[in-house]
Formats: structure tokens, sequence, C-alpha cells
């Protein structure tokens, strides 16, 4: 009888001779597998949900504050302009955009 060698990756773990002698004698070939599982709560399961919801929050919270900066500046920009530019008339109504400093 012709030894075969062992099939493909599915035990790379058995010795050559005893996979031969097993399958000389027609012994089956028995394959422990040492697998304990950790007691307790898996705490990665419970802190991924809670560090997405961590980012979600402060990634909130950077887009509040750009939002309000960019108001800000904004606001800043039309006052500037508005105080450069004097009053603006159309169609013979005149409007004051800023009040003169000398009050």
């Amino acid at each position: 009888m012709t030894h075969r060698p062992p099939p493909g990756i599915t035990a790379p773990h058995i010795p050559a001779d005893a996979y031969h002698r097993a399958q000389a004698t027609g012994q089956p070939v028995v394959i422990v597998v040492n697998d304990t599982h950790p007691a307790g709560i898996p705490w990665r399961r419970c802190l991924i949900p809670f560090a997405i919801a961590g980012a979600a929050v402060a990634g909130g919270w950077g887009l509040v504050t750009a939002l309000c900066y960019l108001l800000d500046a904004a606001t800043h920009a039309a006052t500037v302009i508005a105080g450069a530019a004097g009053p603006i008339g159309i169609g013979g109504i005149t409007l004051k955009l800023a009040r003169n400093k000398r009050t």
C-alpha cells in the first residue's frame, strides 16, 4: 500500500508517522484542540459601541464649534464691510448698515 501525505492544511500538526500508521491500520485520527474560553464579560464587545458613540459625540461637538467659529467670522466680516460702505440706498430708501462711532 502506498502512503499519501496528510491532506492539505486541515491538520498540519499531526506527525507524519502517526498519520501513516493510522492510515495503514485503519485507526481513526483523533485531534485534540485545547480551546478555553475566558470567564466573565468579553470587554471588547462592550467597549466598542461606547467608543463609537464617544467618537460620534466628539465629532458632533467639533462640528458645532467649527460652525460657531465660522458664523462669528462671517458676522465680523459683515460688520467691517457695512462700516466701511456707509449708507446704502435703493429706489429712494436709504439704509444705514452700521452706527457711527461718534454717538
